[in-house]
């Protein structure tokens, strides 16, 4: 209608060359033949404004399917504007009738034309202006000046400049258009009978369920304040003099209105956020055009005369009821701001709530079929060749990728497996929940398997849609994960030999190979000894590839991946940063540490091996290997002792006795220590490392390898006690403590009683009888550690504090064995006091904390 009146702005002044032409456009129009602006004005008044509208619709058709014969003579070499219509032509005509317009220069307009010819264009744009708003007119005005193709001012009687309308919008949305039609009178409809008022509204009452606003149905202005499903709702006042039979009729049709006019305004609004909600709309689109179809039809019934309100009730009833379910949807999906799976999961149980309503449901359940399509396919995408193409970041899995994996620093411990790909929690809808810890570890086996130089090949691609009566996603899924974990588990066991890795970290880690171990402390002892500060790594290197090489792990093809490692930190420091998950533990300051409080085996593994074996992993293993290979020392040291000892047996039997007391009590400490080793290495290491050993040979995906792994390695730890929860690893290291503190003593005086001995031998040759008395007192010499204390005294003190210490360490293995009955605690305690040695000490220990 706008291109018809810009172009008789534009070309008011063109020449028709022919009068038929010109005869023809008027009565397409349903004008008058002639050339008084009366007439045409008296004919307008007849004509109602819809017909007005659709005779300029007419036209604009008309101009566009002109035939190609047409032949347009121009007196100037520019090209005629595309948009410029063509005259219609009356029905009698001939289709070939050739219409010319020439467009005339200046000097065309000073020879003149005649008004008769100017009267007849002039009818044209007053006809038009009287066919639109004044209000459409000036936003029409407005547009134009703003892009500079405004065509020649118009008499100001006949446009009022106003601001841009609400019509003007950047997408399709009738939304009740308004046309003023004011200036063409109407009849009366009180005046009109029932079947021409049924009529007339049975017209405007189509128009009006398609969003175009009519005279007898009138939609109320929306209520800015309005909340929830009110927000999207529309009401209509309908004209007074209607009979009150067609108001009730009609008001019952009238929310199939509203309906369809909630869903164009939330197509409108979530336009293009997302794959989702695009898709979704798509549909959408496909729901608007049937409904489009349903009221062509009504139309076609209306226009044979064979359509009544109660007719029209009849058969919108069930497209109403199903409409409704629609908008009700989604509004409540609008209102909520739902988006991506959300709106999945909505519409999915929706379906579920209308088990009543088969119209409804198979509505809803076509609505989220095509609205997850993107999903589906981004899930194949992930499941098959384990790729994400997310760019609404609306899928469940998120990449979480910043460096390269090569460039990983050393301690990345298992976070490039866990937390690389992670699960989008929101991004879950609610027919993939139960499956979604699936659909993770079967994407990130397929990157793995990448990874590792591998083509990823599915067995099979099948087509992945989602179709909420049946499962047929589910096996999907299930074959896509079951290929991937067997694919994983095959490259881990078969081409990178985890199973041969892990026997390796068992054999040096956890002391399983016995003559190496012995050997490399017989060769590190002396270097091990000195302060932390002091300690060589590269000497200790040298020894351990030494010892490495004239032991029987020479046979061993991975013994070169183990290495010596000094940390800043003791065994109990290390347990603590451990159970917390703490990071950066170089910030604590160091302490005044030895050698073997620092030292601990390393072992250096390769991807894909150290998913398994994580950093987190190898320092579980640092922590029972820094326990037992304490533990041994100590043991090393009282046998040392036992071998020096020896050489009491030359003395005399007086000077000898004294010595009774310091064996029993390196015997007893020697004892506790023995069955402290036998019991984390035989009791709980070997019958766990068993249990995992069988586990893994049912294994069937890397997961469960992980698993498998870490419950043994928390096992081992729980049980060789050292658990932040229960404190009885700081009484091991007490226990070794108070043994290695004996040791040197008992080094110490052994240099002092070889000394007396020698003297009283050299005096007994020369006395004996002096030689006797001077070794009476000997033993008795007080110590260069204490001058106050004795021998005698010094042991004695020794035997209360280990024997306290010992004690303490049994109860508080008593007490845990009440609470967990199915730990294996109390073994440790029968094997020490197997002979119930200290079970009168306990319970006199037990009484005195019950009195005080």
């Amino acid at each position: 209608m706008y291109a018809l009146l810009v172009f008789v702005e534009r070309y008011s002044e063109c020449k028709p060359v022919s009068e038929s032409s010109s005869s023809t456009s008027l009565s397409a129009m349903g004008l008058p033949h002639g050339n008084k602006t009366s007439d045409v004005n008296s004919a307008a008044g007849s004509v109602p404004t819809t017909l007005a509208i659709a005779s300029t619709s007419t036209i604009l058709t008309t101009s566009q399917n002109v035939s190609g014969s047409t032949r347009l003579s121009l007196t100037q070499s520019q090209d005629f504007p595309t948009s410029t219509p063509v005259n219609c032509k009356k029905a009698t005509e001939s289709d070939t009738t050739p219409v010319v317009f020439v467009r005339r220069g200046p000097m065309d307009r000073n020879r003149g034309a005649g008004k008769d010819e100017r009267n007849d264009l002039s009818v044209i744009k007053e006809r038009v202006l009287n066919a639109v708003s004044d209000q459409s007119l000036s936003g029409y005005r407005s547009v134009t000046n703003k892009t500079g193709n405004s065509p020649k001012s118009m008499p100001n009687d006949l446009v009022t400049l106003t601001d841009v309308p609400d019509e003007y919008r950047t997408h399709l949305l009738w939304e009740y258009y308004k046309v003023d039609g004011d200036k063409v009178p109407r009849a009366e409809i009180a005046a009109m009978p029932l079947l021409s008022q049924e009529s007339m509204l049975l017209d405007e009452l189509l128009h009006c369920l398609t969003g175009i606003r009519e005279s007898l149905l009138v939609p109320q202005k929306p209520i800015i304040s309005a909340v929830g499903l009110a927000k999207y709702d529309t009401d209509f006042d309908i004209h007074t003099h209607l009979d009150r039979s067609l108001t009730h009729q009609v008001r019952e049709i009238l929310p199939l209105a509203s309906y369809f006019m909630g869903v164009q305004k939330i197509i409108a609004a979530t336009d293009g956020l997302g794959q989702v909600m695009n898709s979704l709309n798509e549909a959408l689109q496909e729901l608007t055009h049937d409904f489009y179809l349903i009221i062509v039809q009504a139309e076609q019934e209306l226009r044979h005369n064979r359509l009544t309100l109660q007719k029209l009730l009849y058969y919108l009833q069930p497209t109403m009821w199903v409409m409704h379910e629609v908008w009700s949807s989604l509004v409540i999906i609008q209102l909520s701001d739902s988006r991506d799976a959300e709106v999945l999961t909505y519409l999915h149980e929706r379906i579920k709530r209308l088990e009543g309503n088969k119209d409804a449901q198979q509505l809803i359940i076509g609505l989220v079929r095509k609205a997850a399509k993107p999903y589906m396919r981004m899930l194949q995408m992930w499941i098959q060749k384990g790729v994400i193409v997310d760019r609404h970041r609306e899928f469940l899995v998120v990449d979480n990728e910043v460096i390269h994996r090569d460039e990983l620093p050393e301690h990345y411990s298992d976070d490039y497996w866990e937390r690389r790909y992670t699960l989008r929690d929101e991004q879950i809808p609610s027919f993939l929940a139960k499956y979604s810890d699936k659909i993770l570890r079967t994407g990130k086996y397929l990157n793995v398997i990448r990874q590792c130089g591998k083509r990823v090949m599915p067995t099979q691609e099948m087509n992945l849609e989602f179709d909420p009566t049946s499962e047929r996603h589910v096996s999907v899924i299930n074959d896509a994960y079951y290929f991937a974990a067997r694919m994983l588990l095959d490259v881990l066991l078969t081409e990178n030999d985890l199973m041969g890795h892990l026997q390796s970290v068992k054999r040096y880690l956890l002391l399983n190979q016995g003559d190496f171990t012995m050997q490399f402390m017989d060769a590190c002892e002396d270097e091990l000894t000195k302060n932390v500060d002091h300690v060589l790594p590269m000497t200790l290197e040298n020894l351990l590839g030494l010892t490495l090489r004239i032991s029987s792990a020479r046979n061993d093809p991975y013994k070169d991946d183990l290495h010596c490692e000094l940390l800043p930190y003791d065994l109990v420091t290390q347990m603590s940063k451990i159970m917390k998950k703490e990071e950066n533990w170089q910030a604590q300051p160091r302490l005044d540490l030895s050698g073997l409080e620092c030292f601990a085996f390393t072992y250096e593994v390769k991807w894909p091996c150290s998913l398994v074996l994580n950093h987190i992993s190898i320092s579980k293993y640092q922590m029972l290997f820094r326990q037992l290979f304490y533990c041994k020392h100590v043991e090393r040291q009282l046998c040392k002792i036992w071998k020096e000892n020896s050489i009491a047996r030359q003395f005399e039997p007086q000077a000898a006795s004294l010595y009774r007391a310091a064996f029993t009590l390196r015997q007893r400490m020697m004892n506790a220590i023995q069955n402290l080793e036998y019991y984390m290495m035989i009791e709980i290491i070997e019958p766990n490392w068993h249990i995992f050993i069988e586990k893994m040979k049912t294994v069937e995906n890397v997961d469960n390898v992980l698993r498998l792994h870490q419950d043994f390695l928390d096992s081992c730890l729980k049980n060789c006690m050292l658990t932040e929860s229960s404190h009885l690893n700081r009484s091991i290291f007490k226990l070794c403590k108070i043994c290695l503190k004996y040791c040197e003593f008992i080094q110490i005086t052994q240099r002092y009683f070889q000394d007396a001995e020698l003297r009283s031998m050299v005096r007994d040759s020369a006395d004996s009888s002096e030689s006797e008395q001077e070794s009476l007192h000997c033993p008795q010499i007080e110590t260069p550690l204490d001058p106050t204390d004795t021998f005698s005294e010094r042991v004695r003190r020794f035997d209360l504090e280990f024997t306290q210490l010992l004690i303490s360490f049994l109860k508080q293995i008593n007490s845990m064995a009440k609470k967990n009955t199915a730990d294996c605690f109390m073994n440790l305690v029968h094997r020490i006091n197997f002979n119930a040695f200290y079970t009168d000490q306990m319970d006199k220990m037990c009484v005195e904390d019950a009195i005080g």
